[in-house]
């Protein structure tokens, strides 16, 4: 029994030592392990602390940058408005010193017409008491010839009456005569002089600059890596854009600008804008020279009528069509005499209006048919006859009146002048034609010269388009691929170069290049 009792006590003594010595060790494991715990989620800690440092740093840092190009691109667009707003005061301030000098010249007119209406009132005065003093001596007469009348007995009341008419005719070309005379060559001396002074007047209120015409457009470049990709692997872009745009472009390396040449500036301003935006976008290869040359082309089509919309409110021009809007818009890309046609066709215009205005007539109708009256300039090239009857023809199809039309047809003196507008304009013509450095007739022989070239070669079959280029020693002329083989293309240069010289008179030392280009295009699928 008590052997027992020990057995169990010390069974139940291991027991209580074998679970205290497992709780121990229990506490002692889980006290490891939330040790190695906390160590864990510390560097968990540190490491989301210092990532989200990092990532505080790094957004700042863009958030500077973007700050910068903020500010950058802010300045730049405040300097841009300002100089658009000093441009705008600068415009402003320009045009109120010269309203101001139109108002100090028309007062000075106005009191010039009142001294010459002051002295046609003294002339006036004169003549009536002149004819007064003849009146009265014709009384007198009168008076005379009935006591002679009847004292003449023996003459019948016919014949008296005859005698007295007779007698008073001499007397009256004898007194009345030679003051008449006086009197017309007074009002003609003074009829000249008024028109002397309102064509000085007009010229003096007029002043117009005369612009040099070019034919040359230069564009500058920076470094060698923009030149190359102008010129493209073995010269590919510089051929692609001369032949998308038809002018000859040169790269000048001596002062790294490019040189773009053509008599046509349409051509040039399409070269220039395409230039341009190829280089500010770095994509330069020849089917997205092809792409941005067309659209550039479009542009300068939409600013044309812009810029025609902008002539003809800037004159208070109303109720035009469109269509002559944009053939109007289409002249500043054309030049006559040391002019766009279309400057030109504004200054006539203003002539026209001031002298419509100083001879009283219908200065809105002057001033439209000044504007339109080289319309006919714009209009296509196909269209045969002189362009101011063309240009009258023209008008006359888009709305405008028979009186704006007449003065167009009239204005370079091929058709008689019938109204005092016909003749204002002509007048406004000739009188801008006139004006000191207005004559620029190399130029323009050159650029007819110049067309002249590109019809020859147009005249032949399968040919698409030409362009002469390099001062007119060169003449490039692309032809369709399937109509014109290679061993044609050898005969149609000859064929071209013939025909220039025969028609053409000394067309000089020309060279005939024809460009025969085949593309194969298939869609992969």
């Amino acid at each position: 029994m008590i052997d027992s009792f020990w057995m169990l006590m010390s069974a139940l003594s291991g027991f209580l030592l074998g679970s205290f010595v497992f709780l121990f060790y229990l506490r002692l494991f889980q006290k490891r392990r939330k040790k190695h715990l906390k160590k864990e989620v510390n560097f968990i800690i540190n490491q989301a602390k210092s990532k989200a440092m990092r990532m505080e740093k790094s957004a700042l840092s863009r958030a500077r940058d973007m700050e910068r190009k903020m500010k950058s691109k802010v300045e730049a667009e405040i300097r841009k408005e300002k100089k658009q707003i000093e441009d705008i005061k600068y415009q402003a301030e320009r045009r109120k010193a010269r309203l101001e000098r139109d108002l100090r010249r028309k007062t000075e007119e106005m009191e010039s017409q009142i001294k010459d209406l002051e002295k046609q009132k003294e002339v006036s005065h004169i003549m009536e008491q002149q004819l007064e003093k003849a009146t009265k001596k014709t009384n007198e007469k009168w008076e005379e010839l009935n006591t002679i009348m009847e004292k003449a007995a023996s003459l019948t009341k016919e014949q008296a009456r005859e005698e007295i008419k007779r007698n008073m005719k001499e007397e009256v070309q004898k007194e009345i005569l030679p003051q008449l005379i006086d009197m017309e060559k007074k009002l003609k001396e003074e009829s000249e002089k008024k028109a002397r002074l309102i064509l000085s007047q007009v010229i003096a209120r007029f002043a117009s600059e005369v612009s040099t015409e070019r034919t040359t457009t230069s564009i500058p470049i920076k470094g060698e890596e923009t030149k190359g990709k102008i010129i493209g692997r073995e010269g590919r872009n510089i051929r692609a854009l001369e032949a998308a745009c038809g002018v000859d472009i040169i790269i000048d390396e001596s002062q790294e600008i490019i040189l773009i040449s053509g008599f046509d500036s349409v051509r040039r301003e399409v070269a220039v804008r395409s230039i341009h935006q190829l280089l500010e976008e770095g994509r330069v290869h020849p089917a997205r020279i092809e792409e941005v040359v067309g659209k550039s082309k479009r542009n300068i089509f939409v600013s044309m009528g812009e810029e025609g919309r902008q002539v003809c409110f800037d004159l208070g021009i109303h109720d035009v069509k469109p269509a002559l809007i944009e053939v109007l818009g289409s002249l500043k890309y054309r030049f006559i005499e040391g002019n766009t046609v279309l400057k030109s066709s504004i200054e006539v215009a203003h002539l026209a209006g001031l002298i419509a205005n100083e001879l009283g007539s219908d200065e809105k109708i002057a001033k439209r048919a000044g504007l339109f009256h080289a319309v006919g300039l714009g209009v296509d090239h196909r269209i045969e006859g002189s362009y101011s009857l063309v240009g009258a023809e023209y008008a006359r199809k888009h709305g405008e009146s028979p009186a704006v039309c007449q003065a167009i047809r009239c204005h370079r003196g091929e058709v008689p002048a019938q109204s005092i507008v016909d003749h204002i304009v002509q007048s406004a013509h000739n009188l801008f034609r006139e004006r000191p450095g207005a004559r620029r007739e190399v130029i323009e022989n050159y650029i007819n010269r110049m067309k002249d070239m590109e019809s020859v070669a147009n005249s032949f079959d399968g040919v698409i388009r030409s362009f002469a280029i390099r001062i007119g020693k060169e003449i490039r002329v692309l032809v369709d691929s399937g109509k014109v083989t290679d061993e044609q293309s050898f005969m149609l240069s000859r064929d071209i170069a013939e025909k220039i010289t025969k028609e053409m008179d000394e067309p000089g030392q020309l060279t005939v290049s024809v460009v025969r280009e085949c593309r194969m295009v298939e869609q992969a699928r």
